[in-house]
């Protein structure tokens, strides 16, 4: 049984989730919602639907890491988030928010304006410094799976074996952040579906999830109106919720603990009815 774990007022029992992590991106590049939210009225009109819908989190990111997306800089990012950062914390005190970064000092800025988390993509792997802001705020950290960056992660990605690399990569991950004075119970883990991954290694991984229960962390997944959901019903992103509810549906199944997700209420909805019908 994992640890729970207690942000702000809400405490997560893993074990009672899946728990609904709501994506609120502040980028005009997005692959799905790109420009939707850039104004501070319109990402605080999106929160509140989020929350208002069942989000357990809010995951405010500022940068795109779509495929071959490029980075932005430091100063670009931190006008995107930390105004709506400190918005959304004056209009919802309660509510947790994630910062989706891979800087630290975006992460350290977002955490100083009211966010509770952080979630790197590239698992404190490309800016030193976020293992330093992590251990002085002592804040939930996921870290996720990654081959390459942004830029080239979907250029040919091989592996031998995919579920036993990424296993084997979170752990380490894993393995720096205890080493680094982080608790375990601060530590959540996504094997990232998309990031350097083919079609057939995102299934290969979603097939295998159970796999991952071996790291003894909770396991998030990302897979919310994906390409590979795309090439399955061949449709664009806007009109692959029904798919990502497969894939949340799925994934509940299989023992993961938070969703990440676009449109909360569809896929919140789906296991609430089947957890309903099986505990009738």
């Amino acid at each position: 049984m994992l640890k729970p774990l207690k942000i702000r007022n809400k405490i997560f029992v893993w074990e009672e989730g899946p728990y609904f992590m709501g994506i609120l991106n502040i980028t005009p590049d997005s692959f799905s919602d790109g420009g939707f939210y850039l104004s501070i009225d319109k990402a605080l009109a999106h929160a509140n639907e989020l929350i208002q819908k069942g989000a357990d989190i809010l995951d405010i990111g500022g940068e795109s890491t779509r495929p071959f997306s490029d980075p932005i800089t430091e100063e670009e990012e931190l006008k995107r988030v930390i105004p709506v950062i400190k918005e959304v914390r004056n209009s919802f005190p309660e509510v947790v928010i994630s910062i989706d970064t891979y800087k630290a000092k975006v992460a350290e800025r977002a955490l100083e304006a009211g966010a509770d988390m952080v979630n790197d993509i590239s698992a404190l792997r490309f800016d030193p410094r976020m293992i330093d802001v992590i251990r002085a705020y002592q804040c939930p950290i996921i870290i996720m799976h990654m081959q390459g960056t942004p830029k080239s992660m979907q250029i040919s990605p091989y592996y031998e074996n995919v579920v036993k690399e990424v296993k084997n990569f979170l752990q380490e991950r894993k393995k720096f952040l205890l080493e680094n004075g982080i608790g375990e119970e601060k530590i959540i883990v996504d094997p990232g579906i998309g990031f350097g991954k083919t079609f057939f290694h995102n299934l290969e991984i979603l097939r295998n999830l159970k796999s991952l229960q071996e790291l003894n962390s909770p396991i998030l997944i990302g897979a919310s109106r994906k390409s590979f959901i795309g090439e399955i019903l061949n449709k664009p992103p806007l009109e692959r919720d029904g798919g990502t509810v497969g894939i949340s549906f799925w994934t509940f199944l299989q023992g993961v603990h938070i969703l990440r997700v676009h449109n909360v209420e569809i896929n919140r909805d789906a296991i609430l009815v089947y957890k309903r019908l099986i505990n009738a």
